[in-house]
């Protein structure tokens, strides 16, 4: 079992910066796979970002998002952010961060989630 708590939204004009953070706990080895989704409007489908391997060693990225959006984990592993620059008001969204065993960006490849951090972007 794993634990996620997301931090860190809010709201920014657009062509700023965020960094979400998410608090793992619980079980996690190093064929966990730790990931950012975003959601929106409420029940589509959530549309993954970035995933990191816990221990930080690889990460890839949804094509839209490379260049303005960064994955990382603290040298603790308890920690995963994911930084986002040059916000668009496109970037509005329910923002998960979700733990699996799966190199995927695809939701159902996530078996843990958190509950969720609001981004707004305003023009």
């Amino acid at each position: 079992q794993a634990q996620l708590v997301e931090s860190g939204g809010g709201s920014v004009q657009a062509g700023g910066s965020l960094r979400l953070s998410c608090a793992a706990s619980g079980y996690m080895d190093s064929r966990s796979v730790l990931g950012w989704f975003r959601q929106a409007p409420p029940g589509k489908e959530r549309e993954g970002l970035a995933i990191i391997a816990h221990g930080g060693a690889i990460a890839t990225y949804v094509d839209f998002v490379k260049g303005r959006f960064t994955i990382s984990q603290d040298s603790d592993r308890n920690t995963v952010y994911l930084q986002m620059n040059r916000l668009k008001p496109e970037d509005t969204a329910m923002y998960y961060c979700a733990a699996g065993r799966s190199w995927s960006l695809r939701e159902v490849d996530f078996t843990y989630w958190g509950q969720g951090t609001q981004v707004t972007v305003f023009s």
